[in-house]
């Protein structure tokens, strides 16, 4: 697939979001990038800000569609519109002229639902990709009011929700012929649930913005020995990125005497009001993009990242593209990407601050880690990834049989 090819699946994409803030819609924007480099035939139907339209690049088209006044906010630039439906008529007839091979959802958004919904109608295959873990989320969000029960109830009713929206998404996912998942727990999980075939769908890194020389702090080798340590957070600031471990950490290693860090925390959520309160030495960006979060990484000395949700932890690549070692925990994606002891360390939420302490103690050993991030990090392309998933396609698609004259 080095140039255009007459045999290319006609794909069309139906991401469930493409220009906000997150994993999916990074994942997504790269997709599309691949296509258009590749000259693959790419319809993306996705949601935008302004009146409908379709714009055709060669043989890359998109479809932005926008939400309407109905739509109900997720998160801060994450939204989902109840009366999406309208936009049927306008998409059936884009479909119509693109003539798709197959159709590719992303989750049980409305766009999902729609895709899934349109393939089985046109009867073309469907192929989904699980970008997020909905049931955790769930059941973390769900922390407010079941406070209201005794401990071991509440525990109990988190873990039903679970259950049951992994249920419910299992059965959504299973009208897929192929699945994709960003590591190998979940891809067993989903052909244990769903019962159908998952291939890995990990995530990529551009190598080249995210870059150690984008340091402005000293050099990527040799930091400035005269200024704070810098533990870097990006990422959306609500409770299942568990971000209120943060103060945690610098509660504990306050008490160990250690003053010389700060934070740099990159992002927004509803727990930022409640995290300025307790870590008042801290740096808070906002969002950031291009140069400034490519900067931002690079001035970091080691990333911090709590979550127990991520499937991936695209924001963990980046930063070690960036020259920067990160902690993790054991669970989710990110374990997969972190080498324990080579490119950062992986440990369970009580043993972080230990960790940041002895990388803090030993220059040496962070240096050896600097370099070893960045090393692992120049081994994952985006055209690898969607290579892959091209190749996965191609498991799914009618084979035209040669009949012997």
């Amino acid at each position: 697939m080095n140039g255009q090819s007459e045999q290319a699946p006609r794909v069309a994409y139906f991401p469930d979001s493409f220009h906000e803030v997150n994993g999916v819609a990074h994942t997504s924007r790269h997709f599309e990038a691949f296509a258009r480099r590749r000259n693959l035939p790419f319809l993306s139907v996705r949601a935008g800000d302004r009146a409908p339209a379709l714009i055709e690049e060669g043989s890359v088209w998109s479809l932005e569609l926008p939400r309407s006044f109905l739509s109900i906010a997720l998160e801060k630039d994450l939204r989902w519109d109840p009366a999406y439906l309208r936009h049927i008529p306008l998409i059936e007839e884009t479909l119509d002229r693109f003539q798709p091979d197959l159709i590719h959802i992303t989750g049980p958004s409305e766009l999902g639902m729609m895709g899934a919904a349109l393939a089985h109608h046109r009867g073309v295959p469907l192929a989904a990709s699980w970008h997020t873990n909905v049931h955790e989320y769930l059941a973390r969000r769900s922390g407010w009011f079941l406070r209201v029960l005794p401990e071991h109830q509440a525990a109990a009713s988190s873990q039903k929700i679970e259950d049951l929206t992994m249920l419910v998404a299992a059965k959504f996912y299973s009208t897929a012929k192929v699945l994709f998942a960003p590591n190998p727990d979940l891809c067993a999980l989903l052909e244990r649930t769903a019962g159908r075939p998952c291939r890995l769908m990990p995530r990529g890194v551009d190598a080249e913005p995210f870059h150690p020389a984008k340091r402005q702090r000293g050099s990527a080798d040799a930091p400035d020995p005269s200024s704070d340590f810098v533990l870097g957070f990006v990422g959306r600031l609500s409770v299942e990125k568990n971000v209120a471990l943060l103060a945690q950490i610098q509660q504990v290693l306050e008490q160990r005497g250690i003053t010389g860090f700060r934070f740099c925390i990159v992002g927004h959520g509803a727990l930022e009001p409640w995290l300025r309160e307790r870590l008042p030495r801290a740096e808070f960006t906002g969002v950031l993009k291009g140069e400034a979060l490519s900067t931002a990484y690079a001035n970091m000395d080691l990333f911090v990242f709590p979550s127990h949700t991520d499937t991936f932890g695209n924001v963990v690549l980046e930063a070690l593209a960036s020259g920067v070692p990160a902690i993790v925990t054991p669970d989710g994606g990110p374990a997969t990407i972190v080498r324990d002891n080579q490119t950062g360390r992986i440990v369970p939420d009580a043993g972080f601050a230990a960790a940041i302490a002895d990388l803090l103690a030993d220059p040496a050993q962070h240096t050896r880690m600097r370099l070893a991030a960045r090393k692992y990090a120049l081994t994952a392309s985006w055209d690898s990834v969607f290579e892959g998933v091209y190749a996965a396609y191609e498991t799914i698609l009618p084979r035209v049989e040669q009949l012997a004259g």
